[in-house]
């Protein structure tokens, strides 16, 4: 490697905290390797590390929370659903904001609020103001998801920017895993209260990082807040056949992996396994098999394109599934290893594919991406719940199997990018068209 850095995307980037201009002519982005690329890597990391943990940061305790306010298990499980549910809705309008006032000053906003909001939460007095405050940790939450995607999209080399997306979804990962771990090792220590506080202090240690580190928007082209706009932008985007595709990748993905993680507890609890609550809450450092798929998808898109490693997150999926089957528990906990690594690569691989497809709106083509992906949640666990329950764990394998078909078929039709030459090329990776050329 020379000495010398290329102009492009190799200088020291410049601080977060000087206002994000329009872009140039020529866009400047961070190319892979330079000092700018490794900053943006490591705050959009620890922002996704810091979002994911306070996403789920109730799951864990649904158990004290039953106790301590007499709650079934349905009604203390809406402690994470209201989170969900608010990210899912509000992460379209939200989005619209970044592309008036910039993508790291709602980053930075985003992350903060809800990291205080979630320390706040540890003082509930009581379950309905602790339901209130996770609603509006989900809105606050719902600017970083899009956003984060759209701004690695605009500052990040087209080659690099596959590996830049699995690196944040590893952080997701980690995220998820890590927020729940430290809940449950708090609780057991000072209860609920003490967990929901530990895991807002380091989310806010997490938005401080971020801070630090984010490297001012150089590409960001400032926009307008009319509804009109938004509408015709969100119109262009589900015109466009590929897109749809890759949102409908997107939910297929999730529909999968929740109905495994929403019901396999279930299963180990119960004989022939009968483990204890400890160790079934631990099954969460499977977690980190999708930290290391997610970041070898980048490589594997590089090599192979999107569609064939869609095509292999697919079928690696449906093989975890199958591997769940037998009532013996190695072969439980090597399928979910390997049905993690396969949702965490597929997820990765079309969230970054989505950044290359959207020419403009990116913010808007992202946050319809994050809404279809937490769609998928919220609609496939419910029915794959009732598959398990009628049928038993075959049922629910059998569900994640027809999910996972869908999700081959609608690959199928998804453009290969090929190698980082094709890539570069665009030969086979046609841009859409801008959503404002298009009639509404």
């Amino acid at each position: 490697m020379p000495s010398s850095e290329p102009a492009q995307g190799r200088g020291a980037p410049k601080a977060a905290s000087e206002a994000e201009t329009a872009s140039p002519a020529t866009p400047v982005r961070h190319a892979h390797g330079s000092s700018g690329y490794r900053r943006v890597n490591l705050a959009l990391f620890l922002a996704g590390c810091a979002t994911f943990a306070m996403l789920y940061t109730t799951q864990t305790l649904l158990p004290q929370l039953s106790d301590r306010f007499g709650l079934t298990p349905a009604q203390a499980s809406v402690s994470v659903s209201v989170t969900t549910g608010a990210l899912a809705l509000a992460v379209i309008p939200v989005s619209m904001l970044s592309e008036r006032w910039g993508r790291v000053r709602v980053m930075t906003v985003s992350v903060f609020a809800a990291a205080l909001l979630g320390v706040l939460a540890a003082f509930a007095p009581d379950f309905g103001t602790l339901v209130a405050l996770r609603t509006l940790q989900g809105v606050a939450l719902a600017g970083l998801p899009a956003t984060a995607m759209a701004y690695l999209a605009e500052e990040i080399e087209a080659p690099a920017l596959p590996a830049a997306m699995g690196l944040y979804v590893a952080g997701n990962s980690i995220g998820g895993m890590g927020g729940r771990l430290v809940t449950g090792f708090a609780a057991d220590l000072g209860g609920w209260r003490v967990a929901l506080f530990a895991v807002g202090l380091l989310a806010l240690s997490a938005a401080v990082a971020f801070r630090v580190l984010v490297p001012r928007s150089r590409n960001f082209r400032p926009g307008g807040l009319s509804s009109r706009a938004m509408t015709a932008t969100l119109r262009g985007h589900l015109a466009d056949p590929t897109l749809r595709r890759l949102y409908l990748l997107g939910m297929l993905f999730m529909a999968a992996f929740g109905t495994v993680y929403n019901y396999l507890g279930y299963r180990l609890l119960a004989p022939p396994f009968g483990l204890p609550e400890a160790v079934v809450g631990a099954i969460f450092v499977i977690y980190l098999a999708g930290t290391f798929s997610s970041a070898a998808a980048g490589r594997l898109v590089g090599r192979f394109g999107h569609r064939t490693t869609l095509w292999a997150a697919v079928a690696v999926t449906a093989a975890g599934a199958l591997l769940t089957l037998p009532d013996h528990l190695v072969p439980v906990v090597l399928g979910l290893v390997v049905l993690t690594a396969g949702f965490f690569a597929g997820h990765a691989t079309a969230s970054s594919a989505v950044g290359l497809r959207a020419k403009s709106g990116r913010a808007q083509a992202s946050a319809l991406y994050i809404a279809a992906y937490y769609l998928g949640s919220s609609l496939g666990g419910p029915v794959g719940g009732v598959a398990f329950h009628r049928v038993g764990w075959a049922g629910a394998v059998l569900f994640v199997l027809a999910v996972c078909a869908a999700a081959a078929v609608a690959a199928t039709a998804i453009r290969s990018t090929g190698s980082p030459r094709a890539t570069s090329r665009r030969a086979s990776w046609r841009p859409a068209r801008s959503p404002s050329s298009r009639p509404v």
